[in-house]
């Protein structure tokens, strides 16, 4: 049980992370507007990130990716981090958090 809480406290720690990076042209994190698909933390704190971007013409799909594993590498305790950017689903606004719908003014 103790390792499943340590896994869950980097898995948060993690989604905190994530909650500093931003797509430049929309004003909410990448977390919050739903570009993160699945987050796997391993025994030996090894980190898998799936994610997509709001669009293949994305001007940061070149920067954004490895910005998210720069970020999360920063976390002490984190051995090897994946990222792995993926098209399916491809992303749409109803992917956004309530707290994302609201900064944008969709309600």
């Amino acid at each position: 049980m103790e390792e499943l809480d340590q896994k869950e406290k980097l898995r948060l720690e993690i989604i905190e992370m994530l909650k500093t990076c931003y797509d430049p042209e929309i004003p909410v994190d990448i977390y919050e507007l739903g570009l993160i698909y699945d987050i796997a933390v391993d025994d030996k704190r090894n980190v898998y990130i799936k994610m997509t971007l709001t669009s293949p013409a994305c001007p940061v799909a070149g920067s954004l990716p490895g910005e998210v594993e720069q970020r999360i590498r920063t976390i002490p305790g984190i051995d090897e981090v994946t990222v792995d950017v993926v098209w399916d689903p491809p992303w749409d606004q109803s992917m956004m958090s309530d707290a994302a719908k609201l900064d944008l003014g969709f309600y």
